[in-house]
């Protein structure tokens, strides 16, 4: 790319067809949007490796259909490092709001709006562009780039770059993942998804003192919940950017008419992770405090059903090189320096350092997800941020891929 107005437009219109084509996670019926990703890349010169997921995995996993996209261009004797480059294609579902078509993906105002133009589309096209210039050029190069491009992020990554790395598809020596034009992410939370199913017994409304009321027992579940929340925010964490842990029940249902003792109440939580922490210690003290809130109460049983576990993505040693790397050639692009931070929520980048791969985040996205609108309506990225980033990861691979 280097510059070439050509090569922009080139990347813009590649872009504009991701976002125009839905891959909503829910439902998560991926393999369409993968099929049309592969042509693009295969357009732009690439063969592309389709590498399709068992439907029972990806089933048990909520999806319906995914098709993990690899790329891999060897340079020079190819004894040089492997790195990898993963975005994810699937996208939260739109919502209500919109300006515009979040499928429309519109060009105003020198920025593209649709559904997933910042997360993460923009980095299939970031890192797709940056690699062809690097076959444009290739002379001084020794080494293998990968592009990664997964469809579960939304889902936890676990049938995305956890299966590729898991079967032995590929096997990096470093990876960046899709992030920030202005940060260079060294870690971030983890998550927790659990579901409580509190059962007592169903009565009469008029004699609620022969069942066993499910929301009485929920509601003092919801009580240890908040206590726990407030307890949780004095616990700082020691990475910059990450905060404390949190705490939030998003969903509640159950119950079965107005004049009916609830039999049933079912409470999801999500637990936010700090690097410090162990996600299956975490767990358990959530199981032991759920069990202590309805201690004593005759007729209730709890069931704690894990719906996600994800661990917080950790900075290995390695991850100085990519750091220093990128912030080199983002200082000469941007005029500034992006800081090495860490960031309080979790991606999928986590499953290459869980496999000893030093990881970044690193890509086209904006300032901050809020500026993007990022999981929102009129959700967008800037075309000079979609440049100034393939720019930086293209002289970033220079860098790392010299003998």
């Amino acid at each position: 790319m280097s510059g070439d107005d050509d090569g922009l437009a080139r990347e813009v219109d590649f872009l504009k067809a991701l976002v125009r084509v839905p891959s909503d996670n829910p439902p998560g019926d991926c393999a369409p949007h993968a099929e049309v990703a592969a042509r693009l890349l295969e357009e732009l010169g690439f063969t592309v490796e389709r590498h399709a997921v068992p439907e029972p995995f990806v089933r048990a996993h909520g999806m319906k259909s995914v098709v993990n996209l690899i790329v891999r261009e060897r340079f020079g004797s190819g004894s040089g490092p492997v790195i990898a480059l993963n975005a994810h294609g699937d996208v939260v579902p739109p919502g209500e709001g919109w300006t515009y078509d979040p499928y429309s993906a519109v060009e105003k105002g020198g920025a593209i709006y649709g559904r997933g133009a910042a997360v993460s589309k923009s980095d299939f096209a970031t890192y797709a562009f940056a690699l062809l210039a690097l076959k444009q050029r290739p002379e001084g190069l020794d080494g293998t780039v990968e592009l990664h491009f997964t469809y579960d992020e939304e889902a936890g990554g676990f049938v995305g770059p956890q299966w590729l790395l898991g079967q032995g598809i590929s096997a990096p020596d470093l990876a960046i993942s899709a992030g920030f034009s202005y940060a260079v992410v060294v870690a971030h939370n983890g998550c927790l998804h659990m579901e409580i199913v509190v059962r007592g017994r169903q009565a009469h409304a008029a004699m609620p003192e022969t069942g066993a009321d499910a929301l009485e027992a929920a509601t003092a579940i919801l009580g240890a919940i908040y206590a726990e929340r407030r307890r949780l925010s004095s616990r700082i964490s020691a990475t910059p950017g990450i905060g404390s842990p949190k705490i939030t029940v998003g969903l509640i249902s159950g119950g079965i008419n107005t004049n009916v003792v609830p039999d049933r109440i079912v409470l999801r939580v999500d637990r936010r992770l700090t690097p410090e922490e162990n996600g299956e210690s975490v767990e358990a003290e959530l199981h032991a405090l759920v069990e202590g809130a309805v201690a004593g109460q005759a007729g209730i049983e709890i069931e704690c059903r894990r719906l996600i576990l994800a661990e917080p993505l950790r900075t290995l040693p390695g991850t100085e090189r990519l750091v220093e790397t990128i912030q080199r050639h983002a200082a000469q692009v941007l005029g500034e320096t992006p800081p090495a931070t860490a960031v309080p929520l979790y991606t999928d980048a986590r499953h290459y350092t869980a496999a000893g791969v030093p990881t970044v985040l690193y890509g086209a996205g904006p300032r901050s997800i809020l500026e993007a609108n990022a999981h929102a309506a009129d959700e967008h990225v800037r075309i000079r941020d979609l440049k100034a980033a393939t720019q930086v990861i293209e002289a970033a691979l220079r860098d790392l891929l010299k003998p």
